[in-house]
């Protein structure tokens, strides 16, 4: 019997995006950005403390390069940073519940950054999917998309 499976999912990094709160309006759209008021629960899903914004939370709708690589997978897209938000750091094998919660497509990449598997799945059946795609040495790391609106919601490694 193999040992189980390790994986630890990874938020962004609040950093990038601490001083988009300070700017108005106007700056906010020269960076490409909006800012908005969450009128729904769930519905405005931050990036980087991987909770969804509360009804009348104030977010940031920011353009961001998710998968910044050398390949033709390159990929950018909106994401949401609450104003509010604390750096997440899910433990080992931990699914927030902003990310069970939702329909997901997931893409396993190799360490050049060419994706080579994917699915879609509902987030409750996530692990074993993860478990999946980890078992091919091949795959580096996962990314997780939600399926419907196709906005990254974060990165997958192995623990």
């Amino acid at each position: 019997m193999g040992s189980p499976l390790r994986f630890r999912i990874a938020a962004l990094s609040l950093e990038p995006f601490v001083s988009l709160f300070q700017l108005d309006d106007t700056e906010l759209h020269q960076h490409g950005a909006r800012r908005l008021i969450a009128d729904s629960h769930p519905g405005f899903p931050c990036r980087v403390s991987l909770q969804d914004a509360s009804v009348g939370e104030q977010v940031i709708l920011a353009p961001y390069a998710h998968h910044d690589v050398d390949s033709p997978y390159r990929a950018s897209g909106p994401i949401f940073v609450r104003q509010s938000a604390q750096q997440a750091f899910p433990d080992v094998n931990e699914v927030p519940e902003c990310v069970r919660s939702r329909l997901l497509s997931l893409r396993a990449y190799d360490r050049g950054g060419m994706m080579i598997d994917g699915e879609v799945t509902e987030g409750t059946e996530l692990e074993a999917h993860i478990e999946r795609f980890f078992a091919n040495p091949d795959v580096a790391y996962l990314h997780l998309h939600n399926a419907r609106a196709g906005c990254y919601s974060c990165r997958v490694n192995r623990a």
